[in-house]
């Protein structure tokens, strides 16, 4: 039987514990759990040394994290150190999981990750989304779901938490899809939609994109614009590690960003927006190609066989970002652009006009880009490793549901 649900924490809400000694207890638990995460495996005295406790205490905080199975000893530490060996601690491959999922124009997707940040359990199903009212693309998510945490439970975890991405604008309730023109979903609250038992967040799938740039890439800045596509291109701003969500959090629209005013009309309503030269659909028909299961694919491979309306399509895209991007950088200053999604697979293609024309508009020096290692899975991961990092930052709701 599976254990009980509880509410996760995800990274990034701003709640601030209470500077109470219960609050610091709280604190000092999701140090513990951070740093075997990051760093183990740890003997206590070496997380003792890390955080700055002693190990007196900090035993008894990875006792409690032990005992609601958190963390694991492996037993002593390699030998040839000095004095007697402690146990080396990791954090358990088993117990709390975070559930991941995404909802594209053309697929779904569910994935559990583990505390240690691995996957352990995936299912895709690739089905048109466009113009499908959200209760059957739900209905069939929810299958996955299940199918994911019944395989995920069969290697010892639980799911404290479901995360979905979906491409279009979230209420800050997380939970209300306000508008995703690609989708045709207007207004929609996905809680009741979805497995009631699990707790849920839902996000613009840029912005998940972007976490899991900034925690799982490498060298990943603090401050970055991460830019992804599909049919639809949105983007999210990071400041100091966290998501810049805007007002009503409709930070990020970058794909409805005009860049010919008077350019062909989008399914948001304006005109000669981005999406509209430089999202895949796009693209495929600026090079006179029929759409397929794999758009990207398609594009690379003529790219790479030296089409030339393929490369002038892309080429023309590259313009178009570079235009778009320059307000956005102008404005925000940020030290990088990353490039994921559909666009991380196009790169070499895209990147040259991109960065001249980025080169050329942008009022001080010209901004970097780079190109996510995660690409397309970047979404998913993020979605999965948010309800993870809710867990690691307050492990005592776990640890207190014994």
């Amino acid at each position: 039987m599976s254990a009980p649900l509880h509410k996760a924490r995800p990274a990034g809400q701003g709640r601030v514990l209470p500077d109470t000694q219960q609050g610091m207890r709280r604190r000092n638990l999701s140090r513990v759990m951070h740093t075997v995460r990051d760093e183990g495996p740890l003997s206590r005295a070496a997380v003792a040394s890390r955080i700055g406790l002693t190990r007196a205490a900090v035993s008894t905080l990875v006792d409690e994290l032990i005992r609601a199975g958190l963390l694991e000893e492996l037993g002593p530490e390699r030998p040839g150190r000095v004095g007697r060996p402690g146990s080396a601690l990791a954090v358990s491959g088993r117990g709390p999981a975070g559930i991941g999922a995404e909802v594209g124009v053309d697929h779904l997707a569910v994935c559990a990750v583990d505390l240690r940040g691995e996957v352990r359990a995936r299912a895709v199903r690739h089905v048109a989304n466009r113009d499908r009212s959200p209760e059957p693309v739900l209905g069939e998510l929810t299958g996955l779901i299940h199918r994911v945490v019944a395989e995920a439970e069969g290697e010892g975890l639980w799911p404290a938490g479901l995360a979905v991405a979906v491409p279009g604008l979230v209420a800050r309730d997380a939970r209300t899809v306000v508008r995703a023109p690609n989708l045709g979903w207007l207004d929609t609250d996905l809680g009741p939609l979805l497995p009631e038992k699990l707790p849920l967040t839902v996000a613009n799938e840029a912005n998940f994109g972007a976490l899991a740039e900034l925690w799982l890439g490498e060298d990943t800045p603090r401050d970055f614009l991460h830019v992804s596509a599909e049919i639809g291109i949105g983007a999210a701003v990071v400041v100091d590690g966290r998501v810049l969500h805007g007002n009503r959090g409709f930070a990020g629209e970058l794909g409805h960003v005009p860049v010919w005013p008077d350019g062909p009309s989008c399914a948001c309503g304006g005109r000669g927006c981005l999406e509209q030269y430089a999202g895949e659909e796009a693209v495929l028909r600026a090079a006179g190609l029929e759409p397929g299961e794999d758009r990207v694919g398609l594009l690379a491979g003529r790219a790479e066989q030296g089409d030339a309306a393929v490369r002038r399509a892309l080429h023309d895209a590259g313009t178009a970002l570079g235009i778009a991007l320059t307000g956005a950088v102008n404005l925000l200053d940020p030290e990088n652009v990353v490039l994921g999604g559909a666009l991380s697979g196009l790169s070499p293609w895209l990147l040259p006009s991109l960065r001249s024309e980025l080169a050329r508009r942008t009022a001080g020096p010209s901004c970097p880009v780079s190109v996510s290692a995660l690409g397309p899975e970047g979404p998913l991961l993020g979605a999965a490793h948010w309800v993870v990092r809710g867990v690691l930052d307050d492990p005592a709701a776990v640890a207190e549901r014994g």
